[in-house]
């Protein structure tokens, strides 16, 4: 006769009975979804990264998109006086606190001509959660949604976690790195698509979509009933005559997706935003209210002064430091032997293929550990950003800075130069 464990368990100190620890539990389970999300191999390097400082050695780190330079002033004075001055610092309406909102509002009109209804702009917690609430209120477990590969990883798993089946459209050099309507279209003969993720300037190419093409993808998209989502985080580190074309001058049902991490150097106030369409308004609210209740309220209040213009001023000052650490890359390419660099029309990242001078090393992520232990200059492997031939490429992060990025390239050509010889 089976033994039932629960009838010679006896209370413990607290009175409580419990079953005997020989009693077997059925087991536990994870989502399958979360199986398919794959962690960043480039947290890899960072760890390492933080080791070899923790010991005192000089790293240059080109792997991270995080810019050099912090908050600007008058946001940095602001967010100490709230914690003085009596603002109210509890939990605010979940679209977020409305001078921030209308100060967004004034933004979208002083760079882009745009007159946005306030009730659109939605505060979030960095673009992050903008990209999970968005997602979850316009898709549904099994709904199809298209995307650049190379691309920024965090799209394809966000997707993947809430049940999207993820369509990758292979972007190379010929499309710039960027969807086409013919990749939409062979997409689509396959089965219909629900979505349209697209990203300008792009991680981890730096390219931008022009405004030609932009009203052509937004055209295909009105035409096959597809969502356009588009995420403009890098809009204003720009070395071309456009800070990004918002997506919102050719599809008024667009969602656009921003942050304050970039542009103004605030990655850690985790602060991003919404523009969101009349029709996914109710459903994000209702979602944010019960997933974050709202985007940090002192780091609101601080962000109000980004759009002052001392603000715009430090930050057109770091995108003149990335435009001279991208020219010290282009001028340095010749000599590094590096192929299909992506046109890094803005963001702070160049891209690149080094097959051509692996040397010994089977990828690009071997080649990026080595570098790291010999060098000291730690970079992107392509991995991240593209599953199927990423191997073979490498991401150099300009958000250091000139001097440093310089630097890590005269190191970079010493690391190179002795594979060569070595191979000679």
């Amino acid at each position: 006769m089976p033994v039932d464990p629960a009838a010679h368990a006896a209370p413990d100190d607290a009175g409580v009975t419990r079953a005997p620890a020989t009693a077997t539990a059925p087991p536990l389970t994870t989502s399958a979804r979360s199986k398919e999300v794959r962690a960043f191999a480039v947290m890899d390097i960072v760890a390492r990264v933080a080791q070899l400082r923790a010991a005192g050695e000089d790293v240059i780190s080109l792997c991270v998109g995080e810019p050099s330079q912090g908050a600007p002033a008058a946001v940095r004075a602001r967010a100490a006086e709230v914690l003085t001055d009596g603002t109210d610092l509890g939990y605010c309406p979940a679209p977020g606190i409305e001078p921030l909102r209308a100060a967004l509002r004034e933004h979208y009109r002083r760079w882009y001509g745009l007159d946005i209804p306030l009730e659109r702009f939605f505060i979030t917690t960095g673009s992050s959660g903008a990209f999970l609430l968005s997602f979850l209120a316009a898709f549904d477990p099994g709904d199809r949604v298209a995307l650049a590969r190379p691309g920024y990883a965090a799209y394809k798993n966000i997707l993947a976690a809430v049940g999207c089946e993820v369509v990758e459209l292979d972007c190379g050099v010929a499309e710039r790195f960027q969807p086409t309507v013919e990749l939409l279209d062979a997409a689509q003969r396959e089965a219909p698509l629900t979505g349209l993720m697209i990203a300008s300037p792009a991680n981890p190419t730096g390219t931008m979509i022009g405004a030609e093409q932009l009203e052509e993808l937004a055209d295909w998209c009105r035409r096959h009933g597809v969502r356009l989502i588009s995420d403009e985080i890098y809009h204003g580190i720009s070395f071309t005559d456009s800070k990004g074309e918002c997506a919102l001058a050719y599809d008024d049902d667009a969602v656009v997706i921003s942050s304050f991490s970039k542009y103004w150097g605030m990655t850690g106030w985790r602060l991003g935003w919404a523009i969101l369409p009349e029709d996914l308004a109710d459903p994000v609210a209702a979602l944010a209210g019960n997933v974050t209740l709202c985007a940090p309220v002192p780091a609101q209040h601080a962000a109000v002064e980004a759009f002052s213009e001392a603000a715009y001023a430090e930050a057109e000052v770091a995108v003149a430091g990335y435009a001279a650490a991208r020219q010290y890359v282009l001028d340095a390419v010749p000599e590094l032997g590096w192929t299909d660099l992506a046109p890094a029309d803005g963001a702070f990242y160049m891209y690149a293929n080094i097959d051509d001078v692996l040397g010994p090393y089977a990828n690009a992520t071997e080649w990026c550990a080595a570098l790291l232990e010999q060098e000291r200059v730690a970079l992107s492997p392509g991995l991240d950003f593209d599953t199927v031939n990423g191997d073979q490429a490498v991401r150099l992060s300009l958000a250091v800075g000139p001097e440093a990025t310089f630097e890590a390239l005269q190191r970079i050509k010493r690391f190179q130069a002795r594979l060569a010889a070595a191979e000679a």
